[in-house]
């Protein structure tokens, strides 16, 4: 099963900060089965990385487009990422 496990970290740009975008991410990751964190950078974006199977990590991707009620999201990047240890939760770091 650890085989199946990936993570990606994700920056979702636009309205993304002030739309509680950090709090729904984090609804949506522990629904589908996600461990990681979500925070607002600097810039006005939000990162946020994901872990788990391929399936869910692919669904959080295309539900990052949408988002919460008044976010308006113009990008969504995503990068391979190595992770020594599996995140035990999903929480809100920032």
């Amino acid at each position: 099963m650890a085989t199946d496990i990936e993570a990606v970290l994700v920056r979702i740009r636009g309205r993304v900060q002030g739309v509680s975008y950090r709090v729904w991410t984090a609804d949506e990751a522990r629904r589908l089965g996600l461990t990681g964190w979500v925070r607002n950078e600097a810039d006005g974006s939000v990162l946020a990385m994901i872990a788990g199977p391929n399936e869910a990590i692919a669904s959080m991707i295309k539900r990052f487009w949408d988002g919460p009620p008044g976010a308006m999201v113009s990008d969504v990047r995503t990068e391979s990422v190595a992770i020594s240890e599996i995140p035990a939760k999903f929480h809100i770091s920032g």
